[in-house]
């Protein structure tokens, strides 16, 4: 996993949050590409730009259990999801996770938006179909989410990112 963007998604001892440093290099996190951001304006109908690109790799076995996306403060911002390579079968449902679901074949190149009433969905990858796709040699699936973390405004204060808390059910360090 890896980031860019003002904020990166780490976790370490402390838990799971945002922060705007590396963890290992103390530097900040590359910013997220111009395409990425253009995407976002397109898409998001949001007025402040993304403050944080997660970049996960899925190699051939790998799955990612029902959550949510509740670490950022900013819930009126919506969580854009760009998928690469190898296809995936993705399942979502409603805000409890009693809810009934539904699976999507994402494909690469696919852009998936959780917004509004589906923010904050429960969803997750039951599994990954290997040689769907020639673009990464080895395989594999790489998701990219753009997220807004902190409440709009002109300006990333740092005592509005959140703070570290202890892992639950719902936290990951996989999306």
């Amino acid at each position: 996993m890896s980031n860019c963007g003002p904020l990166g998604w780490v976790s370490d001892e402390c838990g799971y949050r945002y922060q705007p440093s590396h963890p290992e290099t103390g530097g900040p996190w590359p910013p997220i590409p111009p395409a990425l951001v253009a995407l976002w304006r397109a898409l998001a109908r949001f007025g402040d730009p993304p403050e944080a690109c997660l970049i996960n790799f899925y190699g051939a076995q790998a799955k990612m259990g029902l959550h949510q996306d509740r670490d950022e403060l900013e819930f009126d911002a919506p969580v854009i999801s760009v998928s690469l390579s190898d296809s995936c079968l993705f399942r979502v449902d409603g805000r409890r996770r009693t809810d009934p679901t539904r699976s999507v074949r994402l494909s690469s190149g696919d852009v998936l938006v959780l917004g509004g009433a589906s923010r904050l969905a429960f969803h997750g990858v039951d599994r990954i179909y290997p040689g769907t796709s020639s673009l990464l040699p080895e395989g594999g699936r790489i998701n990219l989410t753009l997220r807004r973390v902190t409440r709009s405004g002109p300006d990333l204060r740092t005592d509005q990112i959140p703070s570290a808390e202890a892992p639950s059910e719902n936290k990951h360090d996989l999306y």
